[in-house]
């Protein structure tokens, strides 16, 4: 099979399996976890001179929240993940290797141990994280050690760096939830695995498929991931899209 042929089938869900998904009423369950946690959790704020207030949580607004996400070729994901209603910013990078500051070229030898990830930071007012993880589970292969179709190396292992000891918790309930529906032949391989520091891509990843969208792997890759993302998830689509 050829390399662009590879590329046309990577793995989306069938609709048959998205259907799974979609009917899978425990993934509400942990969206509102999540976010009673994290409510419950800002209860309290410090003032100007540093003493703890009690916060009235009722109205709120929930602070930013960031994640990071690999889910092989960044440019894919960055495309998906920026048209989210509720996402404020997108950076392509990566995270997990064992040096400082690594250029692309030395990220793709596969020898630094990094990951090609996207830098998430989100309204959590707006878009629950476990609908984030339901996204990310969807326009990737899960199930595929250290390979998304035809790009293979650690480099595109599939993965979730969480900040937090709640994100770690839901990351490991969704995961969870799907492997019990046995939505994949195969089990799921993503790692789930505490921050250690992000470094962000060279300028010229950032945001390629907005600023290279005639560029063949744009076309006949992104472009088809995209468009179907877009029908699963239209009601989450930003209306600047």
């Amino acid at each position: 099979m050829s390399i662009l042929l590879l590329y046309l089938v990577l793995p989306f869900l069938s609709s048959g399996e998205w259907q799974k998904i979609n009917k899978f009423d425990n993934m509400q369950a942990a969206e509102q976890s999540y976010e009673k946690s994290h409510r419950k959790n800002s209860d309290t704020h410090k003032d100007d001179n540093t003493s703890l207030v009690p916060s009235d949580n009722k109205n709120k607004k929930l602070p930013d929240e960031t994640i990071i996400l690999g889910a092989g070729c960044f440019w894919c994901v960055e495309a998906i993940f920026e048209r989210l209603e509720g996402v404020k910013n997108v950076t392509s990078g990566y995270s997990g290797g064992n040096i400082t500051d690594p250029t692309y070229r030395e990220v793709v030898s596969g020898l630094t141990g990094h990951a090609e990830v996207i830098k998430v930071t989100y309204d959590p007012g707006i878009i629950k994280f476990a609908k984030l993880l339901e996204i990310f589970f969807m326009v990737h292969d899960p199930t595929t050690l250290n390979r998304q179709g035809a790009d293979v190396g650690t480099q595109y292992r599939s993965a979730i760096f969480y900040l937090t000891e709640e994100q770690k918790r839901v990351a490991h309930e969704v995961k969870s939830l799907l492997e019990k529906e046995n939505i994949w032949p195969d089990p799921i391989v993503t790692e789930i695995t505490e921050f250690s520091g992000f470094y962000k891509a060279e300028d010229y990843h950032q945001e390629y498929y907005r600023n290279n969208p005639n560029q063949g792997y744009c076309r006949m890759v992104i472009a088809p991931k995209l468009e179907k993302f877009e029908k699963l998830f239209r009601d989450y689509i930003r209306e600047d899209q």
